[in-house]
């Protein structure tokens, strides 16, 4: 039995150990201080949750797309924010020509219909393309292969767009119906927020809904168990993967307009950045699982809204909201370490990894 225990804990096992007591002392340590110290009303602290709530829709619509195509294909299509990037665009060009024309303030609903439908439209093209493009011709490629030719995507799809529109922040028009606040059971929330929310959950249970109710959403969960059986069972194997990019696309063209609406700004690196935090949040909630993406969306969304002023405050760490983006990537570093898996992860046979 001894020898059984010394085998498994081996000096990096202690070494990881330690590092993760550290930082949860660190954590409790300065959640403790800044909640003693008062310096925050529990409006604050809700004010905080609900922006992380919408901030964490945002990032679950974008992994969505991460962890589907992984689901499929094993790979890691890291041109995906860029995808995110192109919906975030059009609707920017849809949403100012409506408000230049008064059909925005007019016919506020149909416009925003208008927007989502030509967001979610051009990046699911661009999706495919990508799959076709540079994906399909590498499919039985090493897999070292399709990532690095994603990350080219990426770049490509970048300086095409700075190279056609140029490398200014745009800002989105914000129309009347959005300004101002809703005060739902007590809780006061900006409009803006409260349209991300409810979007991003409506598109989530559809989705959900979709990939468990629906026979292309059974054939989806066949073809990424075992391609070759799915083949042989007679699924359209190359037709369901078209499909996932096209679903992991048009979700990303949303979540484009919603992050644009939330931030009121595009331009041709807006989607590096979100791009990584939904990759993180894909690899937190356990990647390859539709459920897991939402809720690692959702968790990283709140920690990163919440956790800096929260733990950092009691740290005496000066302007801790800076420090946001490196809470996130820490993060993932620590799922990495220490459940690679992630929250509602499988553990993968030697097939599929």
């Amino acid at each position: 039995m001894f020898q059984q225990l010394s085998r498994r804990i081996t000096g990096t096992t202690v070494v990881m150990w330690v590092i993760g007591f550290a930082i949860l002392a660190m954590v409790i340590y300065g959640s403790v201080r800044t909640l003693a110290s008062g310096v925050y009303t529990p409006k604050v602290w809700m004010d905080l949750i609900i922006f992380g709530l919408a901030q964490g829709s945002v990032y679950a619509l974008i992994a969505l797309g991460y962890t589907m195509v992984y689901g499929i294909l094993r790979m890691i299509n890291f041109a995906h924010g860029e995808v995110f990037m192109a919906g975030a665009y059009i609707g920017y060009f849809i949403a100012t020509g409506l408000d230049k024309s008064g059909f925005l303030e007019k016919y506020f609903i149909i416009a925003e219909i208008l927007i989502f439908a030509g967001a979610m439209i051009t990046s699911a093209v661009i999706a495919v393309l990508l799959e076709r493009i540079a994906y399909r011709p590498l499919r039985r490629a090493p897999r070292l292969v399709p990532l690095i030719t994603a990350i080219g995507a990426s770049f490509f799809l970048q300086y095409t767009f700075r190279g056609f529109f140029g490398s200014g922040v745009k800002g989105y028009p914000e129309p009347e119906q959005l300004k101002g606040t809703l005060t739902i059971l007590g809780i006061t929330i900006l409009k803006t927020q409260a349209l991300v929310i409810v979007a991003a959950i409506l598109m989530l249970i559809a989705l959900y809904t979709f990939v468990r109710r629906t026979k292309t959403g059974r054939a989806m969960q066949a073809v990424s168990e075992d391609k070759d059986a799915a083949a042989l069972m007679g699924i359209d194997v190359d037709r369901i993967i078209v499909i996932t990019f096209v679903i992991g696309g048009a979700l990303a063209g949303a979540a484009g307009v919603l992050f644009s609406t939330l931030f009121r700004q595009v331009f041709f690196l807006t989607g590096f950045i979100p791009g990584l935090k939904a990759f993180t949040a894909a690899v937190l909630g356990g990647i390859g699982n539709v459920a897991g993406a939402m809720l690692g969306g959702l968790f990283l969304g709140i920690a990163e809204s919440l956790f800096p002023n929260l733990v950092l405050d009691g740290l005496h760490i000066p302007a801790p909201y800076q420090l946001k983006d490196a809470l996130a990537f820490l993060m993932l570093v620590l799922v990495l370490i220490f459940r690679p898996t992630g929250i509602l992860g499988e553990r993968l046979s030697t097939k599929k990894a």
